[in-house]
């Protein structure tokens, strides 16, 4: 009879990463195990999502699956029924999905009132430990929720090291996000073809910068990046794709104070799966100036379509980047060296060795042995 896993988190149709991450962990492990999950009915009150909408309005889903939705972030009945119900699936192991404090008090309750009946089968997968934006309440709610975790499974060094200084003697197990190879759903399409539709010259380099726009990002820093960019090559073209979760003219602003009308442009809204791939084939480099990090989804996007990337030396995102082999590393916070990491790839005289890297680097993937790591988790006390 095969084991029990119940993972509570995010899950379609909600939309982002971590909404992805669970599709890929349910793909990669119902094979072996009988995988449930316990999804939200809601993520934010409005009050508290800058974005257009929660749910995923994709065309074409991505590795969708089954799950029940119980839980409303506000509401504690609902956090009551969810322990209800996962009590009744009677798990071998609970997987919390973990990456935002604004979770930590229905988590808390959940997690505590099920460690009393299904000792040393708590898990908690942690992206990171507070947010990238955080304040005293996010750790305070942070550590209320993990403290009923028997065991963690991290998916950076970064955080485990955090984890282990905050939780000592408690079993921490290491993997990574997975590659995300799954937007290729038109494989045929050209750079030149993707250009051509989103209205980008052919011909040009083109920098790209892809997901929601939020301050610990750091677009501001590789738009005042361009200007030196532009000195090495004056026609490069940055593009930038994503929702902005904050004030946008301030974005808009800087590209026109610094004379960069023409060779910015804005796609200022969420991308539907179908779509993702049509941006990142028209890229030549993905850059990641992000200011503070744990890991990141979208360089494992770049990775998919053997985009080379620069990112900053901020959190796990070091981890991920093999120097001058799959893209560079610079410095966050500064825009020489991030115009610097740009300029260095653009002046290599053989880009096609970073395709080859990084399709070497795929291989090597954690996430591909996460099935033993679960065995692991199983094994474990």
């Amino acid at each position: 009879m095969k084991k029990k896993i119940c993972i509570v988190g995010p899950a379609y149709p909600y939309r982002g990463g971590n909404a992805l991450f669970v599709a890929h962990l349910y793909s990669a492990l119902s094979e072996t195990y009988d995988v449930q999950v316990i999804n939200f009915t809601k993520l934010y009150p409005k009050l508290f999502f800058p974005g257009t909408r929660q749910e995923d309005v994709s065309q074409v889903g991505i590795k969708t699956h089954p799950s029940e939705r119980i839980i409303d972030s506000t509401n504690p009945f609902t956090w009551f029924k969810a322990v209800r119900k996962i009590k009744s699936l009677n798990p071998d192991l609970i997987a919390f999905i973990w990456y935002n404090p604004f979770f930590g008090m229905a988590f808390n309750v959940i997690s505590g009132r099920l460690k009393k009946y299904f000792h040393g089968k708590v898990l908690f997968i942690a992206e990171n430990i507070i947010s990238h934006e955080a304040r005293f309440i996010d750790s305070f709610l942070t550590k209320i929720a993990l403290r009923h975790a028997d065991k963690f499974l991290v998916l950076s060094e970064i955080v485990e090291k955090g984890i282990k200084e905050l939780y000592p003697g408690k079993n921490v197990f290491r993997s990574s996000l997975p590659i995300y190879d799954c937007y290729q759903f038109d494989s045929l399409i050209t750079k030149t073809d993707a250009r051509k539709k989103i209205e980008l010259p052919t011909d040009k380099n083109v920098i790209l910068f892809f997901g929601y726009i939020r301050a610990y990002k750091g677009l501001m820093y590789l738009i005042e990046a361009m200007p030196n960019v532009l000195k090495f090559d004056p026609d490069a073209m940055l593009l930038v794709v994503g929702e902005f979760y904050e004030e946008k003219e301030k974005y808009f602003d800087a590209v026109k104070s610094l004379g960069l009308g023409r060779n910015v442009k804005f796609v200022a809204e969420f991308v539907p799966n179908e779509d993702v791939g049509l941006y990142y084939t028209a890229s030549d480099l993905v850059v990641l100036p992000y200011k503070s990090a744990t890991q990141s989804g979208i360089l494992n996007i770049a990775y998919g379509f053997k985009r080379p990337v620069v990112v900053t030396n901020v959190g796990g995102l070091p981890e991920l980047v093999e120097e001058g082999k799959t893209g560079f590393i610079v410095e966050a916070n500064n825009p020489n060296t991030i115009a610097e990491g740009i300029i260095k790839y653009f002046s290599s005289k053989d880009k096609s060795k970073f395709e080859k890297n990084i399709e070497e680097f795929v291989q090597k993937s954690g996430f591909k042995s996460i099935e033993a790591v679960f065995e692991k988790i199983f094994n474990s006390p």
